[in-house]
């Protein structure tokens, strides 16, 4: 497929999307709490993570994802719905699905998977959205 054809600012607001669907479902007003109980977190610890790191690294992978999910949709018949079910069936059928497994495996809980393939089916089907509805 060719790259030239991929429209680079949607993929950048996808991106961006991403980014901020995980700052507020990773929040206190949303899941944040929860999540922090399930990995045993506390406040002190996080606030002693390299913050530039992280937010850096988390930046560059929902790149890679808007980027990759892109290349899926990246046909001129493409449409918002599409997009959106594209999303829908990238982040449950696959992302969640496959830390369902490893959920599993790790024996992790059921609410620490559905908090963070609740994020990641919502986030695809926003970035779904962006990339059909922007062509």
């Amino acid at each position: 497929m060719d790259i030239s054809t991929l429209n680079w600012p949607a993929i950048l607001v996808a991106t961006l999307a991403n980014f901020l669907i995980g700052g507020l479902w990773y929040s206190a007003f949303l899941f944040g709490k929860p999540w922090m109980a399930e990995n045993k977190f506390s406040e002190h610890e996080l606030r002693q993570s390299n913050m530039l790191k992280l937010f850096s690294l988390t930046f560059l992978f929902s790149l890679v994802m808007a980027f990759n999910l892109a290349m899926f949709l990246n046909d001129s018949k493409t449409t918002t719905s599409w997009g959106a079910m594209a999303g829908f069936l990238a982040g449950f059928g696959w992302v969640t699905m496959s830390l369902f497994v490893i959920g599993q495996f790790e024996r992790k809980t059921t609410r620490y998977m559905l908090i963070h393939g609740g994020y990641v089916t919502v986030s695809f089907v926003v970035m779904g959205l962006i990339l059909g509805a922007w062509r």
